[in-house]
C-alpha cells in the first residue's frame, strides 16, 4: 500500500478524472491508445505519488494495459 485511499481517491481525482472529464482524449493525446493514456496517467500520478509502482487500464473486459516502474529505465 502506498498512501491512505481517501489520499489516493483525492489525487487521483484531481490529477486524472477532472482534467479528462468530458473531455475529447484526442485533445490531450495523438493517437491515444490504452497504452499512451496509461503512460499519461503514471505521469500526471508519479509527482504524487512517489510509491507509485503499477498502474493497469482497463480498456474492455478482457483488455488492458500494465505499465510498471520496472519498464522505466534508470534516470526515467
Amino acid at each position: 500500500m502506498i498512501e491512505d485511499f481517501d489520499v489516493l481517491k483525492r489525487i487521483v481525482r484531481s490529477e486524472v478524472i477532472d482534467p479528462l472529464d468530458h473531455q475529447n482524449l484526442n485533445d490531450f493525446l495523438e493517437n491515444p491508445t490504452a497504452e499512451r493514456i496509461v503512460m499519461w496517467i503514471w505521469r500526471r500520478l508519479e509527482p504524487e505519488l512517489r510509491g507509485l509502482d503499477e498502474l493497469v487500464l482497463w480498456e474492455t473486459g478482457t483488455s488492458c494495459a500494465v505499465l510498471r516502474r520496472s519498464d522505466f529505465g534508470p534516470g526515467e
